[in-house]
Parts: C-alpha cells; structure tokens; sequence
C-alpha cells in the first residue's frame, strides 16, 4: 500500500472515530460545548452535510489507493450505499433516545453531503 493511501485511510479511521464519538455523547446528552452549535441557525444541518460529506470523500479516497483495479463508480457508489444505510439507522435510532430526536431534515443533509463528497472524490481521482 502506498503512503498516501495509508494516511487517507488513517484520516478515514479518524472522522469515523470522530463521528462515533459525537453520537454517543449526543446519546448521551453529555455534548457539553457542542450544544453551543445548535442555538447558530443551520449549524446542525451544515454539521450533518460536511461530517458525513468528509466522511464519504475519505472513505472513497482510501478506497480508491487500495482497490485501485476496481472502478471508481463502483467502490464510490457501496460506501456511498453502505454510508446511506448506516447513517439512516442511526438516525432512526434516536428514536430510542430520551435525548435525540429523529430528524428527516437531518438525514437528507447527512445524504446531500454523502453524495456531495462521493462525486467530489469522482472528480479528484479523474484528475
């Protein structure tokens, strides 16, 4: 494996950690300083589309170094899939939650941003 696909797939490993750990504080209720983000008008919205979009675009990144023999519109559209999937069930979870709330408006900027990034890493790997 090359090094730079070594450092993407770290920096993927990373925001995924990252993402994990915001949710489970939110589950929480702990998010403590976070909260200060929701009282900014769309900051939630903003946060769903550039986490989950950066998120897709380094995911694809690694997977495109590490799989380079497969199609790039292939490997973008299963994480993109498997991300979509993901994403919708933690979303529908905060059902569960005495602290969340299931927000569809959420989750299509979670999906926006998934697709967003994914064309983006499309562009970047034709480039």
């Amino acid at each position: 494996m090359h090094e730079r696909a070594f450092w993407v797939k770290r920096l993927a490993v990373c925001c995924t950690v990252f993402i994990l750990g915001i949710i489970v504080l939110a589950d929480l209720g702990m998010l403590g300083i976070l909260k200060f983000f929701n009282g900014i008008p769309c900051a939630d919205k903003t946060g769903h589309f550039l986490l989950y979009g950066i998120l897709a675009l380094l995911i694809n990144l690694a997977l495109f170094r590490m799989y380079a023999e497969l199609s790039p519109n292939l490997l973008a559209f299963r994480s993109a899939l498997t991300l979509i999937l993901l994403i919708g069930l933690e979303e529908f979870s905060q059902h569960y939650f005495p602290n969340r709330s299931f927000d569809l408006l959420d989750l299509t900027f979670s999906y926006l941003g998934v697709f967003f990034f994914s064309v983006l890493a499309l562009k970047l790997k034709r480039s």
